[in-house]
């Protein structure tokens, strides 16, 4: 059971603490006035994490522990029992400017002994008696965070221009093979109306005309069915129906091959093609055929394009999540297989993708955009440690109340003396100008302080993996969920226990 007493530490007293032992007599006077020593039994709770910061904590006696809750684990940050040690409302003098709430739980571990300050009183003497210290301070605090936020922004919009030369790549395929055939089409067209007028300008019996419609409709459904060959098989096709034209006198009969053998013509074919209209119109016959062919080739080019062009539209929307609120119930699948697709002009040749999905995955309340950023950052770094090639692998699966989601890498692996470093805002591994250092950090604030998941890492040369686990269940992601982390925030437990 905790005991508060009205016990007075004395200014002398004040003065052994490192906090305070360059204060003048006066300030350690007031100091005394208004600090009270406060008892925690071991085990309690000194404060819990979320509350209204109301009071600023140093440790007299006694060791504390920190402590944050993640996707509903209780996970010890920090642990000291050095004397003098401060947290609590220590950003009290930044006033109604920042949210004043205590970002951790402090345990005490053993019984432990604290100066209490009302936070409020802490902020008057950090005002008060360190004016230029508190603009430098406040300076640091604002100004960290506007950069942050630029750089943050700055990341963005850099991996926005990324995706978008990816984007701009990958619709540009499609749409000049629709251009290229849409022009072919025409010509075909052409000439098809030309060889048409020469066979039906009365010349030739209604019977044999319908014949050769027939044989027309019998190519198109060929043409549609398509026909596989190897290219060996192809080759020989080609020559034999070529030779078996130039025979009848057809001028630039290699020309016609390769569209009668994609569409499986053959001699037979053509043998019966010929007795049908007879020899005066057969090449006529022949390259209106031929242009039919092509026709219905190029008209599957074309839907073929179309149809990669609206996959590639569908995904950016589904990567951008624009026809969404920015909380939603998300498939993770959709949303990955988005982001492979957005990503698809980066991935080499060399690199082998696999997806190993667990396909009965209930959909989670998530804010999309956002994890398709997380996405791009593991993905686009593990491909960044495969320059030689390799197999990127993307599983997913379930854990209880928790959906995983995995992105492995066969590369170089982290080394183990960099390890504790990779989330640190602008720490990176890759030369000056190639990387801010910002994508783990944004993916970790992501992860953890938006969607109260976890994001953690295991290596060795050969198999990296990052494991991305986020709550199924919907009250357990709140658009309230802070942007600051324990990492980030500025508390302390020890003048040593930064990170």
């Amino acid at each position: 059971m905790s005991t508060t007493t009205e016990d007075r530490l004395t200014p002398e007293q004040l003065r052994t603490l490192f906090l305070f032992e360059s204060l003048s007599i006066e300030q350690l006077h007031w100091l005394a006035e208004r600090g009270r020593v406060e008892r925690r039994d071991a085990g309690e709770v000194v404060y819990r994490e979320g509350d209204p910061a109301t009071c600023f904590f140093v440790l007299l006696s006694g060791a504390i522990s920190l402590h944050r809750v993640l996707h509903g684990d209780d996970v010890e940050v920090n642990r000291t029992d050095q004397r003098g040690v401060y947290s609590g409302a220590t950003r009290a003098y930044l006033g109604d400017r920042v949210e004043q709430s205590y970002p951790h739980t402090m345990r005490a571990v053993s019984d432990a002994e604290f100066l209490v300050l009302p936070a409020e009183e802490f902020a008057y003497a950090v005002r008060t008696w360190f004016p230029m210290a508190l603009h430098l301070l406040e300076g640091l605090f604002f100004g960290t965070r506007a950069a942050n936020a630029i750089v943050n922004e700055r990341e963005r919009l850099l991996a926005l221009a990324s995706l978008s030369a990816g984007l701009t790549h990958e619709l540009n395929n499609p749409a000049a093979a629709a251009l290229r055939a849409t022009a072919g089409l025409r010509e075909r067209v052409t000439g098809m109306r030309h060889k048409l007028a020469m066979i039906a300008d009365g010349r030739l019996d209604g019977a044999a005309l319908h014949k050769l419609v027939g044989l027309q409709d019998d190519a198109v459904q060929r043409a549609a069915a398509g026909v596989e060959m190897t290219a060996m098989e192809t080759s020989d096709a080609e020559d034999t129906v070529s030779d078996w034209l130039e025979e009848r006198g057809l001028a630039r009969a290699w020309d016609l091959a390769p569209s009668l053998v994609a569409a499986g013509i053959g001699v037979p074919w053509l043998t019966e093609a010929a007795s049908t209209v007879g020899d005066e119109y057969f090449e006529g016959a022949v390259r209106w055929i031929t242009y039919t062919i092509d026709t219905e080739l190029m008209m599957g080019e074309i839907d073929d394009s179309v149809e990669r062009i609206s996959d590639l539209v569908g995904a950016a929307r589904q990567y951008s999540q624009l026809d969404r609120t920015p909380l939603q119930i998300v498939d993770v699948h959709a949303l990955i297989d988005a982001t492979l697709t957005m990503l698809q002009a980066k991935i080499p040749g060399n690199v082998r993708v696999v997806r190993e999905y667990e396909h009965d995955l209930p959909s989670i309340p998530a804010y999309g955009a956002e994890l398709n950023q997380v996405w791009t950052n593991l993905i686009v770094n593990a491909l960044d440690a495969m320059p030689d090639g390799g197999t990127l692998t993307l599983r997913t699966w379930r854990e209880d109340k928790r959906l995983m989601v995995e992105i492995a890498d066969t590369g170089v692996g982290i080394a183990k003396e960099v390890r504790p470093r990779i989330f640190e805002p602008f720490f990176t591994t890759k030369q000056v100008g190639e990387g801010t250092g910002l994508g783990l950090d944004i993916s970790y604030r992501i992860v953890v302080n938006k969607h109260h998941g976890d994001l953690k890492v295991t290596s060795r040369p050969g198999d990296t993996r990052f494991q991305v686990c986020l709550p199924i269940e919907e009250e357990a992601v709140s658009p309230a969920a802070g942007e600051s982390d324990g990492r980030a925030s500025g508390e302390k437990v020890s003048p040593a226990a930064d990170e």
